[in-house]
């Protein structure tokens, strides 16, 4: 979908208090916003879908603040990433680097 907005413009906000307060989500991430819909059709009381702007390609999503996390994940190591490539090329699967 062209939007007329640069990739910068198409940004994700995730606002959320220490309170017991919703965490609102409004992004132009593809992937998010199908990931977010699903789940607030699969689970209406916890999320819900508040605002969807297909002018600008935007969804605005509630969702209750115990069901939201953030992961971080560590960097591979040198001998973990030998280890996956390894397994990789002994099971056929191809890996696209670049």
């Amino acid at each position: 979908m062209r939007t007329g907005l640069t990739k910068a413009q198409k940004t994700t906000e995730i606002i959320f208090d220490e309170t017991g307060n919703p965490v609102f989500i409004r992004t132009h991430n593809t992937n998010l916003k199908k990931r977010l819909t699903a789940y607030a059709e699969q689970y209406p009381d916890f999320c819900k879908l508040t605002e969807d702007d297909a002018e600008i390609g935007c969804k605005a999503f509630e969702i209750q603040k115990g069901r939201f996390s953030i992961r971080l994940t560590a960097p591979y190591s040198e001998e973990r990433r030998q280890a996956a490539s390894e397994w990789a090329k002994k099971n056929g699967i191809a890996i696209n680097c670049g």
